[in-house]
């Protein structure tokens, strides 16, 4: 593993933790050379569906574009970097478990918002903008109502 700070190539794992899932291990890693500190996370390498496209391209599946969407929505909001993982792998899981050989885009999209919303209704909201393409105010306001009316319901279904 190269440092990324002096690009020397030995380290030393000085820590390990497992996700909750299970699936991926997290690696705190000290360079043999500068002894700076750095992240590794390290998973097995699965076969995902083709993506289909919205003008019907096929691409193949790539993490780093849905980890950058949830990190768009989230920004400034209270959410850790192991989160922004859980979220990715969550999605990734949904992909999985379709058992497709390909997937539209507009299916993972829904799988990424379906994770926000559970996650933090902000980022729900954001990710949603962009992605169902508002085409005017009212538009985006409705779909504000539909999830101010989905939580108020949500809380009244807990005991006080």
């Amino acid at each position: 593993m190269k440092c990324p700070f002096c690009g020397h190539l030995e380290n030393k794992v000085v820590d390990s933790r497992i996700s909750h899932a299970g699936d991926i291990t997290r690696r705190r890693r000290e360079c043999l050379a500068c002894a700076s500190r750095f992240t590794t996370y390290e998973r097995v390498e699965e076969l995902m569906p083709l993506v289909i496209k919205k003008d019907g391209r096929r691409e193949e599946f790539n993490r780093e574009k849905i980890l950058e969407g949830i990190r768009i929505a989230c920004r400034k909001r209270a959410l850790a970097a192991n989160d922004f993982e859980e979220m990715v792998r969550e999605v990734e899981l949904r992909i999985q478990s379709q058992g497709l050989r390909e997937i539209p885009s507009q299916e993972i999209g829904r799988f990424v918002m379906e994770t926000l919303r559970n996650r933090d209704k902000v980022a729900y909201i954001r990710f949603a903008s962009v992605y169902r393409e508002f085409k005017d105010v009212d538009e985006f306001l409705n779909e504000l109502q539909k999830e101010s009316l989905s939580s108020s319901s949500e809380q009244e279904a807990i005991p006080h």
